[in-house]
């Protein structure tokens, strides 16, 4: 069996396990050493992310999983490099509350080897310690893997993501020739647009319009990337604002617009939002919000969260007032209140006073969390998903990435556009305590599998990739484009040993070695130096790619 099929089976065995098959063990029960399983993207040194993660599962004696908390500081976790007195590494452990644990670490410089340590009672715990054999790069490492497919391989990204060939469905072709004229034309006077070209993994940009500071979100995670993997290259544009751009019939000319949120009547290319894409990027810096700390930040168990639907927010849209009003005539269901008001000034003394904001971990307190549009979608449904509560999203003609992977009644509770049936579903919640227990557990499952960092960066690898298969005449450094620069790391930088001139170097001089070894081995193949060789630089995938051995 291959080993990428290998591995993803093996997660995927791990995954069912701990959620279906495995009865889980009684309050009460003692973690075991041995039994409990670790696993994840953050075991594996190829896997670069601005914050690795991997997963602890507390597994009794018996073997059953442990499915209640056996105690916050229960696993400890270490990670120290052989070669260095000091690691400059962040670690985090968070108790999901239901017997697994997520442990999350930032480096803030990159290490020959590492050496993950996972302790219980100072035992260590499954196969620990996990070496990771170096280097290991750290997020500001700017050291790309040139092979896009190998980078592939290494992040286990899936073969494609629907939403992706649905959206490029409508384009055969892309002309950057043709776009880098008729694009600014058309939409650069009257929206905030970014001209991207990437050339060489080379980031450069040109922006069009007045409100252009969302670009800062698309510049990193395009940095982040060529510091990973070398991005074809590519040239299209990117929508800054809040609405879809592209309203043409498909039947008409259409431009391909980069957004981060589309919608049922435009035909935009949707990519991750700009805040889910910062939450990644910022794991463990900046950004306090993200899906992981969602995950380990869920409030009361279940039978002791309040069982009235919450929802605080801003006054984007007139369902949202609505929402209030309901609200007001049936507080015992709904709790919904304003915590700024921007687009409804004048309508203030019917829809106030204004409360005081929630810290968005304290709204899993509450069994039932409301999802109704902003300006477009609500941006919040990632986060939302990942806690325990059970969703209930307004049906909506605006949509993210994910959303066509979402299944009503599976992972949210459906609810109309004009919310007339909201209290109608809190009482079918309320009547079915368990079955929409389920239906927020499923949610939650779907945000850890769907939504995690690697999960992002795969999205925006295909998607670029796909995309640069449509170009028909060359991506090119336009008039007014300038760099995007690379952020500089002096202080802990790194070296990086395959760039593209001693990458190709390596290549020739293997192929030399490797031709002569498989000569003087004849018809017994490989000579043992040769094996030996193919050993040392592990280098079958190379082999492939010069052509000695079949694809």
């Amino acid at each position: 069996m291959a080993p990428r099929l290998f591995s993803c089976l093996s997660l995927l065995c791990c995954l069912n396990v701990f959620r279906h098959e495995v009865p889980g063990a009684q309050a009460g029960s003692v973690p075991s050493a041995a039994q409990t399983l670790v696993w994840g993207p953050g075991l594996e040194t190829n896997i670069v992310l601005p914050a690795r993660y991997f997963y602890i599962q507390a597994v009794d004696n018996s073997g059953k999983n442990l499915t209640q908390s056996p105690g916050e500081k229960t696993f400890e976790v270490k990670i120290v490099s052989p070669v260095e007195q000091f690691t400059r590494i962040w670690i985090q452990v968070l108790d999901r509350q239901d017997g697994s644990f997520l442990v999350r670490y930032r480096m803030y410089a990159t290490y020959t080897d590492l050496h993950i340590h996972v302790l219980l009672r100072n035992k260590h715990v499954a196969k620990s310690p996990f070496i990771l054999k170096g280097p290991v790069r750290h997020e500001g490492c700017d050291c790309p893997q040139p092979s896009g497919s190998v980078w592939e391989a290494h992040m286990h990204c899936p073969q494609s993501f629907p939403q992706i060939d649905r959206d490029l469905s409508l384009f055969p072709s892309v002309d950057p020739d043709r776009i880098a004229h008729e694009i600014p034309q058309r939409f650069g006077q009257r929206q905030s647009l970014c001209h991207y070209t990437i050339k060489d993994n080379k980031v450069y940009v040109k922006t069009f319009g007045e409100h252009v500071g969302f670009r800062i979100f698309m510049d990193a995670i395009l940095l982040s990337f060529t510091r990973k993997v070398k991005l074809p290259d590519m040239e299209f544009f990117v929508n800054l604002g809040d609405w879809p751009l592209e309203k043409r019939k498909p039947t008409e000319k259409i431009h391909p617009i980069f957004s981060w949120c589309g919608s049922n009547n435009t035909r935009d290319i949707v990519m991750p939002t700009y805040d889910l894409t910062e939450s990644v990027l910022e794991t463990m810096g900046r950004q306090h919000l993200c899906g992981m700390s969602s995950s380990a930040n869920t409030g009361p168990p279940w039978s002791e969260k309040n069982d009235t639907a919450f929802w605080r927010g801003r006054d984007s849209r007139q369902e949202r007032l609505d929402l209030v009003k309901l609200s007001r005539a049936h507080p015992h269901i709904i709790d919904a209140a304003f915590t700024n008001f921007f687009f409804f000034k004048h309508d203030e003394n019917l829809y106030g006073p204004l409360v005081k904001h929630v810290s968005f971990f304290d709204f899993f307190k509450y069994k039932y969390q409301i999802n109704v549009d902003g300006t477009v979608a609500a941006y919040r449904l990632p986060y939302l998903l990942a806690g325990d509560s059970v969703v209930l999203k307004q049906d909506s003609a605006y949509y993210e990435h994910f959303y066509n992977e979402l299944r009503p009644w599976e992972h949210y509770i459906p609810v109309r556009a004009d919310l007339g049936d909201l209290l109608e579903k809190v009482q079918w919640a309320r009547d079915h305590d368990e079955e929409a227990k389920k239906i927020a557990l499923a949610g939650q499952q779907f945000a850890r599998n769907h939504l995690m960092g690697d999960n992002i960066f795969c999205y925006y690898y295909k998607l670029f990739q796909k995309y640069a298969k449509l170009q028909v005449t060359e991506p090119t450094v336009r008039k007014g484009m300038e760099l995007v620069e690379q952020p500089t790391d002096d202080l802990f930088p790194c070296s990086c040993q395959r760039t593209r001139g001693h990458f190709d170097e390596t290549i020739k001089k293997l192929k030399t070695q490797v031709e002569v070894f498989w000569i003087q081995g004849g018809s017994h193949g490989l000579t043992v130096k040769g094996r030996k060789l193919i050993e040392t630089f592990k280098a079958s995938f190379i082999l492939k790619l010069i052509g000695i051995l079949p694809l």
